[in-house]
């Protein structure tokens, strides 16, 4: 069954209608195996739940903390980087990648669960070296056992590094 979580409305810029048509188009071919009246149903999985709150956690901005929500062997393919598998991989590059940060705080727009696959769409709204960065982002999770097997997080890198560089 194919879940839609509740979405939020976020201030549109030029990224959020290029992820918004791709996560359309990943909605649309997705197979939907109940009604739409279930598919709405606002009950959140297991797996809507931890997305959630790892979501939620990077606020903290603790790279220890975000480790846990991963398997022991979990991979994280930041798309515009080469993969880090095993969770005290994941943990230093998450430490070394929000080094600069001040501040962060996710905006989930959209979030699909199918089985152990979560899709999130989401606006990363984060200070960094004194620059306010909104970075629109996909995420796709692969969840094995109450954690993350494996994260592939789409945006595009120059959004961020320009945001990050003196106007």
């Amino acid at each position: 069954m194919l879940k839609i979580a509740k979405t939020v409305t976020a201030k549109p810029n030029k990224q959020t209608p290029l992820l918004s048509a791709f996560f359309l188009f990943i909605l649309l071919i997705s197979p939907v195996h109940s009604s739409w009246a279930q598919a709405a149903d606002t009950n959140m999985t297991e797996n809507e739940t931890i997305i959630r709150e790892f979501v939620a956690a990077w606020s903290n901005l603790d790279a220890d903390e975000l480790a846990t929500y991963f398997t022991e062997d979990g991979t994280y393919y930041n798309m515009p980087t080469q993969p880090i598998s095993g969770r005290e991989n994941v943990r230093d590059f998450i430490a070394n990648f929000m080094r600069p940060w001040e501040s962060t705080e996710w905006e989930i727009l959209n979030l699909l669960v199918e089985g152990d696959i979560v899709m999130v769409e989401r606006v990363d709204h984060t200070v960094a070296l004194g620059n306010n960065i909104d970075l629109p982002c996909l995420g796709y999770f692969l969840m094995e056992d109450g954690k993350i097997k494996m994260w592939r997080d789409y945006f595009d890198l120059a959004t961020y590094t320009s945001a990050l560089s003196p106007q």
